[in-house]
C-alpha cells in the first residue's frame, strides 16, 4: 500500500494530552490561528490544517515527540523554515508537524579539518557567516539562503548557482545525526573522506523527511576564493544562449556557476534590483570564474572566446566585488521580482541534459501559447536545472489549473527529453504523479521498500515524494497515450 492510500484516526485528545505532558506550553501550538502559518512551505497551491504543531528546543524533545506519534500512530512532517518548494513540508491534516526551528545552534567549526557541526534549523548563510573570521565558507547556496535551513536542504538535497562547480548539499555533508520514527538515535557518514559501509548519508540526504528526522548536520567548508568575476553575456534567441551553455561545458571549462535567464525574467529583475542586465537580450548568462587572479583571468578569456563564437552580442565582465555581487542579486531575487508583476506564479524545477537547453526552450514557449499563460525562466545553466516561472491569476477561475497542468508538461518533456523532473526542489506533492513518468514499476517498488526499512509505521510524511503502484497506475490510464508519452511541442523541433 502506498503511503498516501494509509487512512489515520488519531485520538487527538491522547495526543495533546501526551504532547503536553512532554513540551513546554511555548512548543506546542493549537489553536487554528496559531496553526495557520504551517498549513503550506513555500508551494502555496497545496495546505492543510496539522492537529498540532511541536517546536522542540532539544533532541529529547525530538525523540519524545516521536515516540508519542509512534505509539498513538499520528503522522508526522518534520519542517525546516517552510522555503520548501514543492509541498514537501505540508502537514497532514491527521498529523503533527515538527518544526527544528529552535534547534538553530552552530555547535562547533574546525578550521584546521574545514568543518562545522551545526543543528537543522542553522539558516543556510548564517554557517558562511560564522566561517568568515577563518577564510572559510559553506558552497551549496539557494537563493533562499538568507532563510532556509540546513536541515531543509538536507532534506531537499538543495543546490544554489554554484553548486555546478562545488556540488549538491550531498556533496557537502560529512555526516548527520538523526532520528527515526520510533525515536531512536543514529549517526551516518564520517569525518574521514569515506566510511564502511552502505552509503546510508546518500539514501538521507534528499529523502525529504520520510525516513528519518535530522538533528546535527556536519559540513564541509572550503576557503574563500582570492578572486571571483563574472561575465554577462547577452544573446539576440535563446536557442543561442543554450547553445552556449552547452559549449562552455564541451571546452573543459568548469565555472563556478553558470545561470541562463530569458527576456521575460531580466525584464522583471531589472527594475526590483538594478542589477545593469541587458533588457534588449532575449537572453543573458552569467558565468563566473574563480580562483587565483591568473587563474580567474585566463578563464574569463577562456570563455569570452567561446561566447564569442557563440554569437553572443555582448559581453561584460564585473569590474569589482560590489559589481559581482550584484549581478548575483538580480539573479537570486528573480522569484520575489516575479511575483512583483503578477499576483501568484509557479515555480517549477525540471532538469535536461545542458545540451538540450534550446529545445526545452522553444517547447515552453509553445506551452505559453496552448495554456495562456505567461512564463520567464530562470536556469541553473550549468548542469541543466531548470526553473520556469509559470505566472497566474488564483483569483481567476481555472488559470491555477492551467498553471498545474502547464508545469506538469515541463516535467514529463524533462523526461522526454533524458532528464528528471527534479533537481533540487524534491518532489513532495507536487511532483508526486511525475514519478510515476520518471519510474518503473520495479523501481518504485524498491523505494517502498527502502521507506518501510526506516520507517516501517509509514508515519514520517507520508503520502509524499513515492507514489503508490495504484495511483500510478490511475495517472497512465489518464496521461500515457499507447504506452507512450506523447509530446507534439517537442516534435517541432
Amino acid at each position: 500500500m502506498g503511503a498516501e492510500e494509509a487512512v489515520f484516526t488519531p485520538d487527538r485528545a491522547a495526543l495533546v494530552a501526551r504532547l503536553k505532558a512532554l513540551l513546554p506550553a511555548h512548543c506546542l501550538l493549537l489553536d487554528d490561528e496559531e496553526l495557520r502559518p504551517y498549513e503550506c512551505d513555500g508551494l502555496t497551491a497545496y495546505r492543510a490544517l496539522p492537529l498540532a504543531v511541536c517546536l522542540p528546543e532539544t533532541e529529547d524533545q525530538v525523540r519524545g515527540v516521536l515516540r508519542v506519534c509512534h505509539q498513538l500512530a499520528v503522522p508526522v512532517v518534520a519542517r525546516g523554515a517552510g522555503t520548501g518548494l514543492s509541498g514537501g513540508a505540508m502537514p497532514h491534516a491527521q498529523g503533527v508537524v515538527l518544526s527544528l526551528a529552535r534547534l538553530n545552534r552552530i555547535l562547533r567549526i574546525d578550521p584546521l579539518a574545514r568543518q562545522a557541526v551545526v543543528q537543522p534549523g542553522v539558516r543556510n548563510l548564517a554557517v558562511s557567516e560564522a566561517a568568515v573570521p577563518h577564510g572559510l565558507y559553506y558552497a551549496p547556496d539557494p537563493s533562499s539562503q538568507i532563510a532556509c535551513t540546513l536541515g531543509g536542504n538536507v532534506a531537499e538535497n538543495s543546490g544554489g548557482v554554484h553548486c555546478l562547480k562545488y556540488g549538491l548539499t550531498v556533496h557537502n555533508v560529512l555526516g548527520l545525526r538523526v532520528v527515526t520514527g520510533e525515536g531512536e538515535v543514529f549517526e551516518i557518514g564520517s569525518a574521514a573522506p569515506d566510511a564502511p559501509g552502505y552509503d546510508l548519508l546518500a539514501l538521507l540526504i534528499g529523502s525529504e523527511g520520510m525516513l528519518a528526522v535530522v538533528t546535527e548536520v556536519t559540513v564541509k567548508l572550503v576557503p574563500k576564493p582570492e578572486l571571483a568575476r563574472v561575465v554577462m553575456a547577452s544573446f539576440d534567441d535563446v536557442g543561442k544562449a543554450g547553445d552556449a551553455v552547452a559549449a562552455i561545458i564541451a571546452a573543459g571549462i568548469i565555472p563556478a556557476g553558470l545561470e541562463m535567464m530569458d527576456k521575460p525574467a531580466t525584464a522583471a529583475v531589472e527594475p526590483f534590483v538594478r542589477a545593469g542586465y541587458d533588457l534588449e537580450a532575449e537572453a543573458i548568462l552569467l558565468c563566473e570564474a574563480d580562483g587565483t587572479p591568473e587563474e580567474v583571468a585566463e578563464e574569463i578569456d577562456r570563455v569570452g572566446a567561446v561566447l564569442a563564437a557563440c554569437g553572443a552580442r555582448g559581453l561584460r565582465v564585473s569590474g569589482s566585488e560590489a559589481e559581482r555581487q550584484l549581478f548575483w542579486a538580480g539573479r537570486k531575487a528573480a522569484f520575489p521580482a516575479v511575483g512583483r508583476i503578477t499576483p501568484d506564479y509557479y515555480c517549477m524545477d525540471g532538469t535536461i541534459p545542458r545540451k538540450r537547453l534550446a529545445e526545452m526552450l522553444k517547447a515552453i514557449a509553445a506551452l505559453e501559447k496552448k495554456y495562456r499563460l505567461r512564463c520567464a525562466n530562470v536556469f541553473h545553466a550549468g548542469d541543466g536545472n531548470l526553473h520556469p516561472l509559470i505566472m497566474y491569476d488564483s483569483a481567476v477561475a481555472g488559470e491555477w489549473e492551467r498553471a498545474e497542468a502547464f508545469g506538469a508538461e515541463i516535467l514529463e518533456l524533462s523526461v522526454a527529453l533524458g532528464g528528471s523532473i527534479t533537481g533540487e526542489h524534491g518532489v513532495g506533492v507536487e511532483k508526486i504523479n511525475q514519478m510515476c513518468v520518471q519510474y518503473r514499476t520495479p523501481e518504485l517498488e524498491t523505494f517502498h521498500r527502502l521507506k518501510a526499512a526506516f520507517d516501517e509505521a509509514g508515519l514520517l510524511n507520508p503520502g509524499k515524494a513515492v507514489p503508490s503502484l495504484h495511483r500510478c497506475a490511475e495517472y497512465g490510464r489518464l496521461h500515457v497515450h499507447g504506452g507512450a508519452l506523447r509530446f507534439p511541442e517537442l516534435e517541432r523541433f
